[in-house]
């Protein structure tokens, strides 16, 4: 399949939605097993966009984020990230540590340590999900964390999106248990990898 169009395929659009869906239940149900806390997911957004409006659609770029970035090997390749609003990533990391929630803020060392695991599982069980469907290997790299405006942690992979196409994948998902916490996955496969993916699941 050469010079695959993304904007051509609504059926692969419903596939990557069915992708999403699996990864963010998941990735939910990893999330209630470490914080130990019941844990439901709405049904994810799935968006495909082109990439200057990915921050918008987070909620600006002006927002503070944590975001969670790894590239990905194996079979396909490609990167990911993962981002949390701020006042999520202080609830997340309460929980996990079983402390009091502090709002806002910086975090101390023992909390962003906290809070890449909570984003190094929370995306592997999202890869873990796409490597069981498309029976492919997918191997995550050790995961960068940064706290910063969105448009900054998009600068990242920004720089390498350039030489893969023109849409990038958009799962919003929101976690709720006492109170909702909205994260964002971002997958990034380069153009081959699409092309593999959708050989896999028989497209």
């Amino acid at each position: 399949m050469e010079n695959f169009n993304l904007n051509d395929s609504e059926q692969y659009f419903d596939v990557l939605k069915e992708l999403g869906n699996i990864g963010a239940g998941n990735a939910t149900t990893a999330l209630a097993q470490m914080i130990q806390c019941k844990v439901d997911m709405k049904v994810p957004q799935v968006r495909l966009l082109d990439f200057q409006e990915v921050g918008q659609a987070m909620g600006g770029e002006e927002q503070i984020m944590a975001g969670v970035y790894l590239l990905v090997e194996g079979d396909i390749t490609g990167s990911m990230m993962f981002l949390l609003e701020e006042k999520a990533a202080h609830t997340l990391v309460a929980k996990l540590m079983q402390m009091p929630e502090n709002q806002e803020g910086p975090f101390s060392e023992m909390e962003l340590s906290a809070l890449k695991e909570i984003g190094n599982i929370i995306v592997g069980s999202y890869l873990n999900s796409l490597s069981v469907l498309t029976n492919m290997m997918i191997v995550p790299s050790v995961p960068d964390l940064s706290i910063d405006m969105a448009g900054a942690i998009l600068s990242v992979p920004a720089i390498e999106f350039g030489e893969l196409g023109d849409k990038i994948l958009l799962i919003q998902t929101q976690f709720t248990d006492d109170v909702s916490l909205d994260g964002y996955f971002i997958l990034i496969p380069d153009l081959e990898s699409y092309d593999k993916i959708l050989t896999a699941i028989g497209m």
